[in-house]
């Protein structure tokens, strides 16, 4: 395919697995929990680290920022948008 048009076609994304996605969630889970008790807002924090990949804005304590570096950012953020989507389509209905 030509570097011009590559554009103008609809990539496919494959989502993970279902164990994937619940590794994900648990990740997720455990360091909102660790930056909320140490004081800081978690929402914050998590999308500095996601836009940026520095790991300074996850908080060591509870291993949090080892348990973050488990997974790459695109797979917390599919899980991220996954469980959104999922949450704000069932409003919905």
């Amino acid at each position: 395919m030509a570097e011009g048009n590559r554009f103008n076609h609809t990539m496919k994304f494959n989502v993970k697995a279902e164990e994937e996605a619940n590794e994900a969630r648990l990740v997720l889970k455990e360091v909102y929990e660790a930056l909320k008790e140490k004081g800081y807002n978690p929402i914050n924090q998590l999308v500095g680290y996601l836009l940026s990949g520095d790991p300074a804005f996850i908080t060591s304590y509870k291993n949090a920022r080892s348990t973050i570096r488990k997974l790459e950012r695109d797979e917390l953020l599919e899980e991220m948008v996954r469980v959104y989507l999922i949450s704000e389509l069932e409003k919905e209905r």
